[in-house]
Formats: structure tokens, C-alpha cells, sequence
């Protein structure tokens, strides 16, 4: 399927998610012909009925129920092609998505990730404005100006207010990423993403990318994984110890209280 494609959508699948084939069907209907497969550390019936009606390969990760790092890391080191994208089973993707991203590569190849905006899914209805979202696009703002920068100092400027970059949204350049892992941590479990980001954002010779235009759809609901880890409120302390990486410990723990108060807007009302 699509031979000639340099882009791949892995569908990370986990247990049986009711919005898995929303998911698949948004990433077969791109403008540009992706490849698209499925992986999972958590292999069933539920999962292999939607790889076989809609023809897909499935990728297993050896180590049983993973976890959010465990299968993330598995999925980004196991596709074949050159940019990468780990669709998440609940969100969904436009149909535009995969073409602006290899054109921002093709633009930009020395590129680590590519990473768009996004919106939210809640109750059905797609909302690109509220404290959290608002938060972001503020953040986002340098990017938005540079397009792509190799500037560390650029580069975590997405990051050192807050962790601007949506993990649903984010494509991956394998070869210009010289590490094998980038978000298994446990100290970090609960902000994993940012972790990695910062982690990226330390390589000096390649670039984070940034396309401009909401392009995919988070979906917020009670089951989601950032819903259930913001109930067991297991990520303030991780949170506090990502802003000591940019800040001293007094500013990192007043920033951590106003970032966990945009964080609750990621709660289903």
C-alpha cells in the first residue's frame, strides 16, 4: 500500500478504544496517499477486526501493555519510511494533514519533528478557543514567526512557559533523531512528551518545525489519558521538576500553579 509514500501514520491502538476506527478512517482519507499501520502492546480481537477490514498490518510490542512511553517509543522506532506520525486511537486527523507536513519536511529536511497546531474534540464539536488552546498558540507564538529553527534557545521556547507542543500532532524525522529512546523516563511518566521535546530540543544541528494551521483533533473526554492523569493529579510534581529545567525553584513553582490551573480546562465539563 502507497510504495511510493515517504510518510507513515502508526494508529497506536490500546485495549479497545470506541473511537479506533473514526481514527484509522481519518488517516486513510489524506489528500496525500500515507501509509498507515497499526501498533499496540495490547494485541486482541477488537484491534485485529479493524486491521483486517481496512487491510492494515499491525505492529506488536513485545513488551505487554507498555505503557503511554513504552509504546511511543516502540511505534516512532518502527516505521519504515522517513516522517513518521503516531496517530493516537481517540483524535483524527484532516484530510490535509499528512500533505502540509511532507511538504514541511521537503522544505525543511534537516528536521527532528514537524508538529502543527491542533484543536479539540469535546462532546462531538471541534474547539479551537479556550484557556488551555489560548495558552498554546501564545507560546507558540516564535515558532509561528520562524517556521523552523535550529536555536536551542528557540526551540525550547515552546517549552520553558509550558509544554506548547500537542503529542497527537507531532511527526518524526528518525534519521535526523540520534537517540533510540525518547520518552521512556519514569521520573517524567506523567509528562513524557515534554520530556522528549526537551530532550530534542537540545540537538544543535536539526530543527523543530512548526506548520501554523490546526490540522487534527484531540479528543477530550473522562477516559482519555491526560484526562485520567490530571484527575490523579500525577503530573504536578513531574511538572514542577520540567520548569527546573528552565527556571529556579521559586519561579518553577509559581509557574507549575498557573499551568495546572489551564491544564483543568483539559477536564470534561
Amino acid at each position: 500500500m502507497n510504495d511510493n509514500s515517504i510518510h507513515t501514520f502508526i494508529v497506536l491502538a490500546y485495549k479497545e478504544s470506541e473511537y479506533l476506527e473514526n481514527a484509522i478512517q481519518s488517516v486513510l482519507n489524506q489528500e496525500y496517499p500515507s501509509k498507515v499501520i497499526i501498533g499496540t502492546s495490547t494485541d486482541n480481537a477488537y484491534i485485529r477486526k479493524f486491521a483486517e477490514k481496512y487491510h492494515l498490518d499491525v505492529v506488536v510490542n513485545p513488551v505487554s501493555g507498555g505503557g503511554n512511553t513504552g509504546d511511543f517509543d516502540f511505534a516512532w522506532t518502527h516505521g519504515s519510511n522517513e516522517i513518521i506520525t503516531i496517530a493516537h486511537q481517540d483524535d483524527q486527523y484532516d484530510p490535509s494533514f499528512s500533505k502540509r507536513v511532507v511538504e514541511a519536511y521537503r522544505k525543511y529536511p534537516d528536521s527532528e519533528i514537524i508538529f502543527t497546531d491542533y484543536y479539540e474534540i469535546r462532546n462531538g464539536q471541534r474547539v479551537y478557543h479556550n484557556t488551555l488552546l489560548n495558552v498554546k498558540k501564545i507560546l507558540l507564538f516564535p515558532m509561528k514567526l520562524l517556521h523552523s529553527t535550529k536555536s536551542v534557545h528557540w526551540k525550547r521556547s515552546c517549552l520553558r512557559f509550558g509544554n506548547a507542543i500537542s503529542c497527537p500532532a507531532v511527526s518524526y524525522i528518525p534519521k535526523n533523531i540520534p537517540f533510540d529512546r525518547i520518552f521512556r523516563q519514569s521520573e517524567f511518566v506523567g509528562v513524557a512528551d515534554w520530556y522528549g521535546w526537551y530532550k530534542l530540543s537540545g540537538v544543535k544541528d536539526k530543527a523543530f518545525t512548526f506548520v501554523a494551521e490546526p490540522l487534527m483533533g484531540h479528543r477530550v473526554h473522562e477516559e482519555s489519558h491526560t484526562s485520567r492523569e490530571i484527575r490523579s493529579n500525577l503530573r504536578t510534581g513531574q511538572e514542577i521538576h520540567m520548569f527546573e529545567k528552565f527556571w529556579p525553584k521559586p519561579i518553577a513553582h509559581m509557574l507549575s500553579h498557573f499551568y495546572s490551573k489551564a491544564q483543568n480546562s483539559n477536564q470534561v465539563k
